[in-house]
């Protein structure tokens, strides 16, 4: 996420992202940065309009260069990227004694009474 931010936020940093990054140990410290990086990605799409989608921001791919793309095709790649790794974690948990989180978005009225435990667990 990290890397994806910069290029869209046009950090700077390109790269250079996956060199300094310290993975985390403990899920109760993941929490919280994955939280601030959701808000950041967040905001950043609140602030596009329609026309930035097509905007180019430059990527670094190291050794196969600074490559311009799309803001709307690195979002959708960003997007199925993170739906992907939802379905590994949720393949990973079903062979644990963990009960994997419900990959299904419950977001219609009729699908209230489905999400309200959820809800509730994670004090939303």
């Amino acid at each position: 996420d990290y890397l994806y931010l910069d290029f869209l936020e046009e950090g700077g940093v390109g790269a250079a992202a996956h060199d300094d990054f310290v993975p985390f140990d403990e899920p109760q410290a993941l929490f919280p940065a994955q939280t601030a990086a959701d808000r950041r990605l967040i905001a950043f799409c609140d602030g596009l309009s329609e026309a930035d989608l097509d905007r180019r921001v430059i990527t670094d791919r190291r050794e196969d260069g600074m490559i311009p793309e799309k803001i709307g095709d690195i979002l959708a790649h960003v997007f199925l990227h993170d739906i992907h790794h939802r379905g590994q974690v949720h393949a990973m948990l079903s062979g644990t004694s963990v009960k994997p989180p419900q990959l299904d978005e419950f977001l219609l009225d009729y699908d209230l009474k489905l999400r309200r435990a959820d809800v509730e667990r994670l004090g939303l």
